[in-house]
């Protein structure tokens, strides 16, 4: 860089690079600015750029172009061990006047030559305590900056990259596991305590994600697919096992779920979510996984007693997540020890009916809850001891309010004239999750279940029958809507005699009365 002359017109290429609306004058920006993430020769250039540039898009040009360049594993070690040290006091004595966008760059880069740089000299593995360093200092400006370095260094440790080969990747996210994840996660939670008076809505957020990157870490290298929100065992490490079984750890986040900032509370569920999910060996011994346990059940239980951050619709999501996550992790008789199973179970059936009248709202949440009662039943003939279960009174509630919701559901998509666009019954995959649970729910009180479907059934084929008698030009929307319930009832009858189980004479009769209704309607049809 020559004069200040040609920074000031970097600058304002730079502008038009990340500002222009013009998309010619936006590829003629990056076509000549390019040359800084792609020569290595221009490194001093981007140094120079972050020293004396005025404008935030000028330093996150030279920010970004170092991170491209970086990635370059042919940069010599002395060059690369030059630039961490340089971006570290950088960070430290220009982090708190920066844009937040540049100073996430920065860390960005920060971490990715340290990611890079981690078996090639232990200088490198140095940031960890450069990030402590920060959190230490008066500015609250520095210590969100720490934590943000943290933050972004699990999540580059955890990522894998397509400019290094696979297995370094986990060599390295092995190694900082080991060395590192188990301390930044109690930093996560020390702040988190600090942070729980009056304090900016920024300050809470970073501290809860970055002990969410944590909890999310790949322990054992067989990465969750993202594009899920399904995942198995959270692997903890056995050294994880003390802060566990500290009752302050489950509460915490229990704390900030009551935070008024849906980010941060949404946040708060989605660690709980993955507590839920630890290993069982990871408890030794039994009081102390029913401990926790416990404090799981407890937390819940109040959320359902107060419905405090459940109108908003990631929180409601998540918590149907935690509450599914409970008998995927926990056998039936563990809960049943739990002193207030009773009202917990009460309160989780309430909230599931609940949900099943919002089904509009809530139809993406629901597949948890029917996921936790059915898992519930089919565990029930395991159950050993006289403790009541108490399912028997809960969960013939549930299965007809699931059935008769989607009954409804029909009437309500033509009452507003606004068929829903993501209809099941034109969805075969969305049908299938929609209906996986409800056969265990229907069997668990076969009789009755089935007394309820046919009560349903028969006066839908009469009206059919009766419809279809009248002339074509009739309400055309009514026979739309009949037509509708009854494939709902079919879907529904049809999974549960899919479902292969011992059967008596009374199923077999219920069986046969399904299979009779079922030859009416396509006689009819």
């Amino acid at each position: 860089m020559s004069s200040m002359e040609s920074l000031a017109q970097l600058e304002v290429l730079c502008e038009k690079l990340y500002n222009s609306r013009d998309s010619a004058e936006r590829a003629h920006a990056e076509s000549t600015l390019k040359c800084f993430s792609e020569n290595s020769d221009y490194i001093s250039q981007c140094q120079y750029i972050l020293d004396n540039a005025s404008t935030p898009y000028a330093l996150m040009l030279a920010s970004t172009s170092l991170v491209k360049q970086v990635s370059d594993r042919s940069l010599s070690l002395q060059l690369r061990l030059d630039i961490r040290n340089y971006v570290m006091n950088y960070l430290a004595a220009r982090g708190p006047k920066l844009q937040n966008f540049v100073t996430i760059s920065l860390i960005q880069l920060a971490c990715r030559i340290t990611k890079f740089g981690w078996f090639d000299d232990d200088r490198f593995r140095e940031i960890f305590k450069e990030a402590t360093d920060f959190l230490a200092l008066a500015s609250q400006d520095h210590y969100l900056i720490g934590l943000k370095i943290l933050n972004f260094l699990v999540m580059e440790m955890n990522q894998a990259n397509s400019a290094m080969p696979l297995t370094l990747h986990r060599k390295i996210a092995t190694s900082f596991k080991d060395q590192f994840l188990l301390q930044i996660f109690q930093i996560s939670l020390t702040s988190l305590h600090q942070l729980k008076s009056e304090v900016p809505d920024e300050l809470r957020r970073v501290p809860i994600s970055l002990a969410l990157r944590c909890l999310s870490f790949d322990f054992v290298g067989s990465p969750v697919d993202e594009s899920s929100e399904e995942f198995g065992t959270v692997q903890l490490p056995a050294s994880w096992r003390p802060l566990l079984q500290d009752p302050s750890t489950v509460q915490i986040f229990f704390d900030y779920y009551k935070v008024n900032d849906t980010s941060v509370s949404k946040e708060a569920l989605e660690c709980l979510v993955r507590l839920a999910s630890v290993r069982r060996s990871l408890f030794v011994e039994d009081p102390a996984r029913s401990q926790f346990l416990s404090h799981l059940m407890s937390g819940t239980r109040e959320i359902l007693q107060t419905g405090q951050g459940l109108a908003d619709h990631g929180n409601y999501h998540e918590f149907c997540r935690l509450l599914g996550r409970f008998k995927v992790n926990y056998q039936l008789s563990e809960l049943l020890n739990v002193e207030f199973y009773g009202e917990w179970l009460g309160l989780v059936a309430e909230f599931t009916t609940k949900s099943l009248l919002s089904w509009q709202w809530a139809s993406n949440s629901v597949y948890y809850l029917l996921s936790l009662w059915s898992r519930l039943v089919t565990s029930v003939p395991y159950l050993k001891g006289d403790t009541p279960s108490l399912l028997d009174e809960t969960v013939p509630k549930i299965t007809e309010g699931f059935i008769t919701s989607r009954i409804n559901s029909v009437q309500a998509s033509f009452a507003d004239n606004s068929p829903d666009p993501d209809n099941p019954l034109e969805n075969a995959e969305s049908l299938q999750d929609q209906l996986e649970s409800l056969p265990y729910l229907c069997r668990f009180k076969y009789e009755s279940c089935s007394l309820f479907i046919i009560n349903i059934m028969e006066p839908l084929l009469q009206a059919y029958t009766a419809r279809s008698r009248l002339p074509a030009s009739g309400d055309a929307a009514e026979l739309s809507v009949i037509e509708g319930q009854i494939a709902w009832m079919v879907h529904i009858i049809a999974a549960i005699l899919k479902i292969r189980q011992t059967v008596g004479c009374s199923a077999a009769k219920i069986h046969r009365s399904y299979s009779m209704r079922n030859l009416r309607l396509v006689c009819y049809s």
